[in-house]
């Protein structure tokens, strides 16, 4: 088990007000603890992924979250939800274009508060 008050101290280093605001509201969700510890982490230790290794682990339809940031490197073939704190302006065009679903962790969390049928690349 994650422990909320690792994520705690780890958020009182953080400066990025939308940020902190979605690690508090992924530590309140029981079943996002595990992405708010994900996300708590240093900066340039986010995951960063390329949207062409979204589309070689995705199937149609799925919902994908990324614990950091898109980027536009690749191409999608696939008709897919992307969840995730940021996104470059590469891939919101790439995606957009696709008629993919573009999310934020935090819209997530309120829309989908157990976290049900959710895929984590890291």
């Amino acid at each position: 088990m994650i422990s909320k008050t690792k994520i705690e101290r780890k958020m009182r280093r953080k400066t990025n007000v939308e940020l902190v605001g979605t690690i508090l509201s992924a530590k309140k969700a029981d079943k996002w603890v595990k992405i708010s510890h994900l996300i708590s982490v240093p900066t340039r230790k986010q995951s960063k992924i390329n949207l062409e290794e979204i589309d070689k682990n995705s199937q149609e339809g799925e919902t994908i979250l990324v614990p950091g940031k898109v980027l536009g490197v690749g191409d999608v073939s696939k008709k897919i939800r992307v969840v995730a704190l940021k996104f470059s302006e590469s891939a919101i065009k790439k995606l957009k274009d696709k008629k993919c679903e573009i999310v934020s962790v935090k819209e997530e969390i309120k829309v989908n508060p157990l976290a049900k049928g959710i895929k984590i690349i890291k």
